[in-house]
This record gives C-alpha cells, structure tokens and sequence, in this order.
C-alpha cells in the first residue's frame, strides 16, 4: 500500500487493517517515519524521532497479531506524544532548555497504558515552554498545516501539527486553558479534554496541577475515544485520580442521540463571537436537530470574573512547578515564562483565596446548570483562526488572553470533559470549531454527540491545501 493511501486514514480505519493483515504494522510505521524525514524540517512538530523504538513496537505487534493476540484498536498504530510525557526512550524536556538532556528513569502512566495496548510510539512532540503560552526563544515553533502565518494555539503545538500534517494518527496532549482545544481547533483536528482526575498526570510535568488535563487529540471523536479508551482510569501512582469504572467510549459510536438534550446559552455562546463563529454554530444546531437531539435554553454561570483571575490562579501552580529552577536558573528562562513564575512568586494568598472562592462557587452553579442536560455546545474561540502577527499580544495583554480563554478557561476551573470538533470553514477557506462540554465523566455522551455530528458532515475529512496535493489528493 502506498504512503500517500495510508497517511490520512483514520486511526480506527488504520487499526482494522493492521488487525486483518491488510498491511502490517511495521508498513505503516515506515510510512510515517518516511513521511516525518520528507516534511518535518518545514513543520518542526517533533522534538525527538524515535524511530528504532517505533520499529521495535510494531514487529512486535505484527507478531503479536499473526498470532491471534489482539490488544485493541491501538495495536500496532503509531502515535506520538507530548514532550512533557516522561518516557524511558527518549528524552522529556517540557519545551524547555534546562530539561534538554533529561531522560526519566520511569515511564508516564499514560506512556505505559499506550505501550502496553500495542501503540507505536513514534516521538515526543514539540511543545510550548513549560506548557504556557510561548515556545522558548531557542526552540523552534510548529508551523500551521493550514497556513504559515497562522497561530497553532498553545502549548500542545507539536501534537496538533503532526496530526494534521498526517505524521501521526493522533497524539496526547494537555491542557490548562485550552492548550487541546486551541491547536485542534487551529488545525482542524477533534481534542477530547476529559474530566479532571479521569486520566492519570502522574509522570507529566505540570503547568498548574489543578487545571492540568491530559487527553487525545485526532482527526475524528471515533479516533480520540479509541486512544481515550486506552489511557483513562485510577492510577495509585496519582492520588487525584478518579477510582470508578471507565466507560466503553467506543461502544457509544453509532449510538443515536434522538432525544438527547443539547444547551445552549445565546447570549454566552453568541454576543462576543465573530459572525463567522456564530454561523457555524448556528449550522451544527441544525444538524443536531436532523438527528433528534433537543436545543435547550439554558443560563451560564458568571465566569467573567472567574476568567480574569486564571492567570493569577495558574501563576501560582506554576511557580511551586519550577521552585527546583527558578529563579535560582532564571537566565535559561523565555521571558513569558519567567514572568508568569514572578507573577506567582508575588501574589498573596489573600488574593488566591478570593481566587478559591469564586471557583466553587462557579463549579457549584456550572453542575446545578447541567442537571437539565446532557451537553452544552459552545464555540472553541470567539474568533476564527488569528495570524501570528495578531497573536503576538497573546503573552503581554491580558485582555486578549482573558478573551481567547472565554470558552476554554472556565472548563479548567471546573474539571469538566469537553470534545472540541471541526464545524466549518471561514471565507479563507480555514477551519472553525466548537466545543461540547458535559457533566463530570460523561465523556461517553461527548463521543456519542460528536460522532452523530461527524456522521452528518465531512469537515474533519479535510486536509489542507498544501498538503492534500503533497499526498496526491
């Protein structure tokens, strides 16, 4: 089978061929080792090209499978992960340049839970500094699929571009304010943010450890519910996870949502977003309504106050995260970074107090909300994609954080599952997105959703222009 049929196929598509021999898994893995040496020097979406260690997984796995064993939709596939995933094999280095030579003496709960349902892991993934809003001044930053002068979001960069670049057939990511959901919104990929405490953070370098999530980015909700599947569930190595039985994520593809109730608040979800956001929207409420599902009106907790406050509430966190290096190795530090830590370093515990309180109170009324439905369906960002030009504001002005967090950060604060979908194209002819959000551990109801729209429209399908004709479109 040739490379260029191979490249953009599911993730589920690719482990059904694995799984009846159709092609093996050391074909594809070759595929896309081949695929990363012809075209990462332009998109620099991994760190670390693990190639021998990806070869060695899938001979096994092709052993493995020849002989009957079967450990699941991941078996044999390659994926990658992000650079802040401790893995044995290669270096971790959280984006930053003090971890450069790092390697872990242990693997990521995550990592393992992969390894050990078949996945091929192809490498770790480029990432912002530290996880926040920059890359560091040294390291370069992933280019856009869709266009070299777009934002690719933060921090889960590499992870988007690989994805879509079709170097990998999905990838994890993290997320603090909405660094899933903002690269795959950029580059028009599916991102699952589970429910906080769902999947293990143990052996994952934090940002802020009570906004931290750790979840699956792909090209379809089928394909994250696949990878969700594998890493979800209570790990004694992270007291904050959650001890309950996980759902069949993928037993809820095909499910029909006929009767299902979707919220949504107009004047949250509508009175600040582009014209362009808002009628893609406007769209998907209309393909959920073909597919039976109920639109409900409902009312959105307070939040702006909440929202102001993530960067102070995330500074602290991030502070006792570096404590070990900073400031005492404050000149190996990017600026954004650095500035975040002081930040934290000086804020009083009368303010995250205050902080604390809001936040309870927000979770308290978001849960009370969500008693009358089954999800809520929001934009990803207010606006469609911004040029890097415009995003050069990100890190300095906090209003323009404050305003692309509007609909990411309160799902941070709160802990709650989100999917983020691909629902149109602006008129340049890039990407838009929404999200779904649902109760605590109800990420089986985000698939079903997701899927039924996915079924409905083809937008997750597309591949950009560049390199659709590059992979003989």
């Amino acid at each position: 089978m040739r490379d260029n049929d191979l490249n953009y196929r599911g993730l589920v598509e690719v482990a059904d061929l694995i799984r009846t021999r159709a092609v093996s898994a050391t074909e594809v893995t070759e595929a896309m080792l081949r695929r990363i040496d012809e075209i990462d020097d332009t998109y620099t979406s991994y760190v670390h090209v693990c190639s021998e260690h990806a070869l060695n997984s899938a001979a096994l796995a092709d052993v493995e499978i020849s002989n009957g064993i079967c450990k699941g939709p991941l078996h044999g596939v390659p994926l990658a992960v992000k650079d802040l995933c401790f893995t044995t094999f290669a270096p971790t280095t959280w984006g930053t340049k003090i971890y450069s030579d790092f390697t872990p003496e242990y693997q990521s709960t995550v990592v393992s839970r992969m390894l050990g349902v078949g996945a091929v892991i192809l490498g770790k993934l480029s990432m912002t500094e530290g996880a926040y809003t920059s890359h560091h001044p040294e390291i370069p930053a992933p280019t856009n699929p869709w266009g070299h002068n777009l934002w690719v979001g933060s921090s889960s960069t590499g992870s988007a571009v690989a994805t879509a670049a079709g170097m990998s057939y999905g990838a994890l990511g993290t997320d603090t304010g909405g660094s899933i959901r903002f690269p795959s919104a950029t580059c028009g990929l599916t991102g699952i943010k589970p429910t906080w405490g769902r999947v293990s953070r143990h052996g994952v370098f934090p940002l802020a450890d009570t906004l931290d999530h750790v979840g699956p980015m792909a090209r379809s909700a089928q394909d994250c519910a696949a990878i969700l599947q594998a890493i979800a569930g209570w790990d004694a190595n992270d007291p904050t996870s959650i001890d309950c039985p996980v759902q069949d994520y993928m037993a809820e593809v095909g499910r029909s949502v006929r009767g299902m109730k979707i919220g949504i608040d107009r004047s949250y979800a509508f009175s600040t977003a582009d014209g362009e956001v808002v009628e893609a929207l406007e769209g998907a409420i209309g393909i959920f309504k073909d597919l039976g599902a109920r639109i409900v009106d409902v009312t959105f907790p307070d939040f702006e106050e909440l929202v102001a406050k993530w960067i102070m509430m995330c500074s602290v966190e991030t502070a006792v995260a570096h404590e070990e290096t900073y400031p005492r190795r404050a000149n190996e530090y990017g600026s954004e970074l650095a500035q975040l830590i002081d930040e934290g370093r000086s804020t009083s515990g009368i303010d995250v107090a205050r902080g604390t309180r809001l936040r309870r109170a927000f979770c308290g009324a978001l849960a009370t909300m969500f008693g009358d439905i089954d999800c809520m369906l929001i934009p990803t960002m207010p606006v469609p994609i911004p040029t890097l030009e415009k995003m050069g504001e990100y890190g300095e002005d906090p209003s323009v954080l404050n305003g692309i967090l509007r609909y990411t950060a309160p799902f941070n604060f709160s802990g709650s599952p989100t999917i983020t979908l691909p629902n149109g194209f602006d008129a340049r002819g890039l990407p838009l997105s929404m999200q779904l959000v649902a109760p605590h551990l109800r990420e089986d109801t985000l698939v079903r959703v997701g899927h039924a729209y996915q079924t409905m429209s083809d937008w997750h399908r597309r591949i950009p222009k560049e390199l659709a004709f590059s992979n003989g479109a």
